[in-house]
């Protein structure tokens, strides 16, 4: 198992987050170790979500006395079947289902998930201490101030999607609303952790699908030859946080793009073009060609489209790889939704 692979742990209610039922016992209290679970999971940058067999109304009133209501993103409480209601989760969290784990006291339960939805972690109960502390999946390689606050960038992009949702207008319309401020910078030691985060929780706006550890981008951040950007996104719901990362290798003849990848949080603003056509103006500036790899993951698609949209062709296919490359030319401008802000690297 591939180290921080869950994203999101499924709960259940009834004899797991607290013991008894709560249609016999309006009364329930939560258990404290699961509680203390919770937190670390918070902490680390793990959601929490529920899928419950239960009266909804009542059950969100017990986790809202007991206080923990507001660690739950999307919950799933009503009479579905348990694999619907995660998979209503991952969706609307924008996460696979391999990114989900799901822990419920009941062997039907668990056998329901599993048999439906084979890429979810089921565990017990009794087992999710054990886990949350000794198994890769839930210890991501980084916890950066970035991930303590995931659960409120999250509950803010739902509000935003609740607020496109209830728009009269078009999409563009709507971008327009927001008011979204891209920086474009120079990365300082301060954003490796969460640009190696980034490497590894991004699959499908990711070109190749590589990651990088804080080592080896803090030393690519001070090579000569290399530049590494950071993109951080704000609107007038909140703070994305940094979104976007692009490592730059700058040759004599051509520059070479060995990563691009943008936060599948924000993959329908446009910022992985905006990213994209930023590096060419400054390989343009340079009056050299930029290249780029695309390596397939199977879930990456999106960014093969983004690089042939901004005029990239093929060079070759090796191995996997597909090596492409613009050549210097008219670069497009941002779109009007939104501003682009590139201060120099001492003011960044």
């Amino acid at each position: 198992m591939s180290a921080g692979r869950i994203k999101c742990v499924v709960w259940d209610l009834d004899d797991t987050i607290w013991r008894g039922t709560l249609l016999e016992d309006p009364a329930v209290a939560p258990r404290p170790e699961i509680v203390a679970v919770l937190d670390t999971l918070d902490r680390r940058g793990i959601l929490n979500s529920v899928a419950s067999r239960n009266d909804r109304r009542l059950a969100l009133r017990r986790l809202r006395a007991a206080g923990l209501a507001e660690l739950f993103l999307v919950p799933q409480i009503g009479w579905q079947p348990k694999s619907t209601a995660l998979a209503l989760i991952a969706t609307e969290l924008n996460l696979g289902l391999d990114a989900l784990a799901f822990v419920d006291d009941q062997p039907f339960e668990r056998a329901e998930v599993a048999f439906a939805l084979p890429q979810v972690l089921c565990l017990d109960v009794t087992e999710v201490a054990a886990a949350v502390a000794a198994r890769p999946e839930f210890r991501p390689r980084f916890v950066t101030s970035e991930s303590g606050r995931r659960r409120q960038l999250y509950r803010t992009e739902l509000t935003r999607r609740q607020a496109e949702a209830e728009f009269a207008g078009t999409d563009a319309e709507f971008l327009a609303t927001l008011g979204m401020t891209l920086t474009i910078r120079p990365a300082g030691p301060a954003d490796l952790r969460r640009a190696a985060e980034l490497t590894v929780r991004t699959h499908q706006l990711n070109a190749t699908g590589r990651t990088y550890s804080y080592r080896q981008l803090d030393a690519l951040r001070l090579a000569p030859d290399h530049l590494l950007l950071v993109a951080d996104l704000t609107d007038r719901f909140g703070d994305y946080g940094t979104v976007g990362l692009a490592l730059v290798q700058r040759g004599p003849r051509a520059w070479r793009l060995r990563l691009l990848l943008v936060s599948c949080r924000v993959a329908a603003r446009g910022i992985g073009t905006v990213l994209l056509d930023h590096v060419l103006s400054d390989a343009a500036a340079a009056g050299v060609p930029l290249r780029g790899d695309f390596v397939d993951t199977g879930r990456n698609r999106a960014m093969y489209l983004t690089y042939r949209l901004a005029g990239f062709e093929e060079l070759a296919r090796t191995a996997g790889t597909v090596r492409l490359e613009c050549r210097a030319g008219t670069v497009r401008p941002a779109p009007a939704h939104l501003t682009v802000r590139t201060p120099a690297p001492d003011s960044a």
